[in-house]
């Protein structure tokens, strides 16, 4: 089977929108929320019914933290220690929209 000029033309084309993709996509921007003392209580209460290891995968591997109700404790603490928030901050109460909870 012979490669002709429309083949390579459309080989062409799918790596420049990959290239364009991928250079688009750059990491993440935002911060990640502290693994600390601080942030103990956001990450408890994310994490209060997350399933233990020995739960069935499918119930581990679907499990969505409690987002919205860790995020009460977020604006409180940040304005009582008196943390800025940078100019240009969305909305302050959905905080863990765009800053991840990550263990490490």
């Amino acid at each position: 089977m012979k490669i002709d000029k429309r083949d390579w033309f459309f080989v062409g084309l799918v790596v420049a929108v990959l290239a364009i993709f991928f250079a688009l996509t750059g990491r993440e921007k935002t911060k990640h929320v502290p693994f600390d003392a601080t942030h103990r209580i956001v990450y408890d209460t994310a994490f209060k019914n997350a399933p233990g290891p020995d739960a069935p995968i499918f119930k581990r591997a679907f499990f969505k933290p409690d987002k919205k109700g860790a995020e009460v404790f977020c604006e409180p603490c940040h304005r009582e220690k008196g943390v800025p928030f940078p100019p240009n901050h969305p909305s302050k109460n959905r905080c863990l929209f765009c800053h991840k909870l990550v263990k490490s």
